[in-house]
């Protein structure tokens, strides 16, 4: 898997980049919310990414941010009907913490005012990312107004990054409480996640 390219940014359009990494040109689909945050052509970038094998193309989508990446994830393998398109449509078309609230509060209207979601589709996300009760739970904490500890805030962060790479929830809470009682205080989020994916490993 590709998880990542770093290189200069040689075209950029709203809906794709490409990049030169070391004289190969890597085409990237990416939403409208990392085309915003580009650096200018011919600046530097790294974006993080993931590979789509299709029968007939292997299609490499970016992203600037995990966030992003994380969302891409959980919409395209946890939502039935929800490909790789219609996950840069809800990126293109709505913030991810507008997102989230939208899920939290059953808004199936401001969900299909995305372009190419219609309403059935918007009760589908509704209905199966709030059944994941470790990420509605997460979303629903994120909006309460009252932030969760700092550590707390980074297990939830890493939980449901591995919840997204297709991990169950109850096995991805056991892998990062068990990664925290060896991190120090000072750890970040990709700690978490990275000694976590070791011990599941």
């Amino acid at each position: 898997m590709i998880t990542f390219i770093e290189g200069k940014l040689t075209d950029a359009l709203p809906t794709q980049v490409t990049v030169n990494v070391a004289g190969v040109g890597y085409l990237a689909l990416i939403p409208f919310s990392t085309f915003d945050k580009l650096p200018p052509v011919g600046a530097q970038v790294h974006l993080l990414t993931q590979l789509i094998v299709r029968e007939d193309a292997h299609i490499l989508y970016g992203f600037l941010t995990s966030g992003e990446r994380d969302l891409f994830r959980l919409l395209i393998n946890h939502v039935s009907g929800v490909g790789p398109k219609i996950g840069l449509s809800v990126l293109s078309g709505m913030s991810i913490a507008d997102f989230q609230q939208a899920v939290v509060r059953s808004d199936i209207a401001a969900i299909s005012r995305i372009s190419g979601i219609g309403k059935k589709t918007a009760e589908r996300i509704v209905l199966e990312l709030k059944d994941k009760v470790g990420v509605a739970a997460t979303w629903e904490a994120s909006q309460t107004g009252t932030p969760a500890e700092r550590s707390d805030q980074r297990v939830n962060d890493a939980i449901l990054a591995l919840i997204s790479l297709g991990y169950k929830q109850s096995e991805a809470q056991k892998a990062v409480q068990a990664a925290a009682k060896q991190l120090s205080p000072e750890a970040v989020s990709e700690d978490y996640l990275r000694l976590a994916l070791k011990l599941l490993a």
